[in-house]
């Protein structure tokens, strides 16, 4: 059997990494898996490939529908343009099609029509409530109708109805959400969290060690803050900065970015886990964060606010700290919890077991193949 993943980015974002990480598991596990990204795709043009004309196209025309405002700019896709990889070998060759986030001009609705039409097995993972809303990415009550909401809805609802497609949700906070929807009934919708090389995030041997090559205080508790985008207001910094001022200067919030230099490559990032003695998400809406398995993965306990499936990987006062949503003061409670003494060791422990009998790559891998196998 052979998988193909379609994601628009390779690396860029936690959706692409997930996707990545996948296609590593299930190779690494006995499955013939390829991935087709934006820029990777085997024929075309390359300056369409690198630089995508079709996302440019598309911000342009959502931004001429929004009255030239820039509000919710990102906050919507509507599919008009894409680039046709039903034309490639490897979706000739593939049995399975594998969808992760695709917007933002790699696939158009009328490729996503032309991929059901082929009869092939097809798997959708969600990691924001795109395939199965409008145009909005995520939705919080009510939400404005656009100019393009109703046209995408109707389009998406005729290529559903004649589909076969397992809509896959990494928390089942997004496996609620998403048949709650109007598209989402009906449909095949399962949960299956993402995976994580636990043998390249793992705890730190030498924590001191680890701080000093990564230039950080040795003297005072760090807690790390991960985001690609601390502006985003769902990422919660406000609450996080206001948790900080309740804890004062003897607990050090740090950042990437921000506190301190940008880190890149994996083996870095393990170390930074590893070298800081808790982990905080803020987040407002999220659904299964990497930041926060790698954490756990690192055996560093974690904090976050009841929302989105991060209840689901924190266990409260097991391997880490849930905190009330939108309360920073309990945001702090939660920070100061897990890092006292009496509690450290061991939510840390109880952290990396969980990421290593849930989030195990062997673990997800197994959970795709039953699904691809599923009506073929």
């Amino acid at each position: 059997m052979k998988i193909l993943i379609l994601s628009t980015f390779e690396k860029t974002g936690g959706a692409a990494i997930a996707a990545s990480r996948l296609l590593c598991a299930l190779n690494r596990n006995g499955a013939d898996a390829r991935m087709l990204c934006r820029r990777n795709i085997s024929w075309g043009p390359k300056v369409l490939r690198k630089q995508s004309w079709t996302s440019i196209f598309e911000r342009l025309a959502i931004w001429s529908a929004n009255g030239f405002s820039a509000k919710d700019l990102w906050a919507t896709d509507i599919a008009l343009l894409g680039q046709d990889i039903t034309t490639t070998r490897e979706f000739a060759e593939a049995d399975v099609i594998h969808l992760h986030w695709v917007n933002q001009g790699f696939l158009s609705l009328d490729i996503i029509d032309r991929i059901v039409a082929s009869g092939k097995r097809i798997v959708w993972t969600m990691h924001d409530e795109w395939p199965l809303e409008s145009v909005w990415h995520y939705t919080e009550g009510d939400m404005p109708s656009t100019r393009f909401s109703q046209k995408v809805f109707d389009r998406k609802q005729r290529i559903y109805s004649r589909g076969n497609i397992t809509f896959v949700t990494c928390s089942e906070w997004l496996a609620r959400t998403a048949r709650s929807k109007a598209l989402g009934k009906g449909q095949d919708i399962v949960s299956i969290p993402n995976p994580i090389d636990t043998t390249l995030f793992h705890p730190a041997k030498n924590k001191e060690k680890a701080r000093e090559m990564l230039g950080l205080p040795k003297d005072r508790k760090l807690v790390l803050f991960v985001s690609q985008n601390v502006n985003d207001e769902r990422k919660g910094i406000r609450y996080l900065d206001e948790a900080q001022r309740i804890l004062g200067d003897e607990i050090m919030t740090i950042a990437p970015g921000r506190d301190i230099p940008y880190i890149s490559g994996a083996e870095k990032m393990a170390m930074l886990y590893g070298s800081a003695d808790a982990f905080v998400t803020p987040s407002l809406q999220d659904n299964l964060p990497n930041t926060v398995m790698e954490a756990m993965a690192c055996g560093t306990p974690c904090v976050g606010f009841n929302a989105g499936g991060i209840p689901e990987m924190i266990d409260h006062k097991v391997n880490g700290y849930v905190a009330e949503y939108r309360n920073a003061a309990d945001l702090a409670e939660g920070i100061h919890y897990v890092l006292s003494e009496d509690n450290a060791a061991r939510l840390g422990h109880a952290a990396r077991e969980k990421a290593e009998n849930r989030y195990s790559e062997r673990s997800v891998a197994e959970k795709y193949m039953e699904i691809y196998n599923e009506n073929v």
